[in-house]
């Protein structure tokens, strides 16, 4: 599973990479997650508002930072 979290490093942005880690490490998910920083890779995926979160490609969270246990539904449905 790729997970990328889609921000420019605001402290939602570093918020949403440390619950992110924390419910693939729970889950025991194999996961790749990656940080993407760049603007215009990110209003590329059609995110206008950040922080967001694209798991496999598709943006499942943008705006706002999902709780841990909302995190967790997410990757659990995307296995």
């Amino acid at each position: 599973m790729k997970i990328e979290i889609l921000g420019t490093g605001c402290a939602k942005c570093r918020l949403l990479e440390e619950h992110t880690r924390q419910a693939v490490a729970e889950l025991g998910v194999p996961a790749e997650i990656e940080h993407v920083q760049d603007v215009n890779a990110i209003v590329d995926r059609g995110v206008m508002m950040t922080p967001a979160l694209a798991i496999d490609g598709t943006v499942a969270v943008s705006g706002r930072v999902p709780t841990l246990s909302e995190l967790k539904e997410l990757l659990r449905a995307r296995r």
